[in-house]
């Protein structure tokens, strides 16, 4: 096999492997996001799956149903737009190349 074929076929399997230890910590990491000054907390991991949402006693009033529910999406919007960032982040740090994250 041709030299140049070698070096190209391990750097593809290094970076594969890099890619595979980015997605490992991705799903270890734990991100929070906020919305209504704290009163909704909602957690997801570094894939931008859902863990959990915290909601305040205080704001979880049936009056304000609407109001709450927009502070659960801008919450969990908030914590997936840091997994996706953190997900870049991790990518740029492990390949060297920006825009990886689609493949993960």
């Amino acid at each position: 096999m041709n030299k140049q074929i070698r070096q190209m076929m391990q750097q593809a399997q290094r970076m594969q492997q890099a890619m595979a230890r980015v997605r490992e910590e991705l799903a270890e990491e734990k991100l929070e996001g906020h919305s209504g000054g704290g009163a909704v907390r909602a957690t997801v991991n570094g894939h931008g799956d859902l863990l959990g949402i915290s909601i305040s006693p205080e704001v979880m009033t049936p009056e304000d149903s609407e109001m709450l529910e927009d502070l659960v999406v801008a919450a969990v919007r908030d914590a997936v737009e840091k997994s996706r960032e953190l997900s870049r982040e991790k990518l740029r740090e492990s390949t060297g190349i920006p825009g990886m994250e689609g493949l993960l």
